[in-house]
């Protein structure tokens, strides 16, 4: 593989990130409301033709931020719309996602069997 897509993929996602860290640092958003633009923001830039030159460039480094699940949701609909029709616009989201939110929810569930948590003090 070439080293500028590991390159590129380092550089943008870190622009992502950082971006993100400055809206903790200055404003009063929370990480939460931060994470939800983002997600919204990967949708609306999809929808617009906006997001995929990023994907493109950046591979991974566009995708595995939160901003990239945005963008799985929108491409997901955008395909489910071409094949199921308006059906598509309910269920292309989640059905984009399916693969990420069965991983995140079995690792949660073996991680939560193997570690003992303790209360916060």
């Amino acid at each position: 593989m070439e080293l500028m897509k590991f390159v590129n993929a380092f550089w943008v996602g870190g622009l992502f990130c950082a971006f993100a860290q400055i809206l903790i640092d200055k404003t009063r958003l929370t990480p939460a409301r931060i994470m939800v633009t983002y997600v919204v923001a990967g949708v609306i830039l999809t929808s617009l033709g906006l997001f995929k030159p990023i994907v493109d460039y950046a591979g991974c480094g566009a995708t595995v931020p939160i901003i990239g699940f945005g963008y799985t949701l929108a491409k997901g609909v955008m395909t489910a719309i071409t094949e199921k029709g308006a059906l598509g616009i309910l269920c292309g989201g989640v059905t984009g996602a399916a693969c990420g939110i069965s991983a995140a929810i079995f690792f949660g569930f073996l991680f939560a069997i193997i570690c003992k948590p303790k209360p916060k003090k």
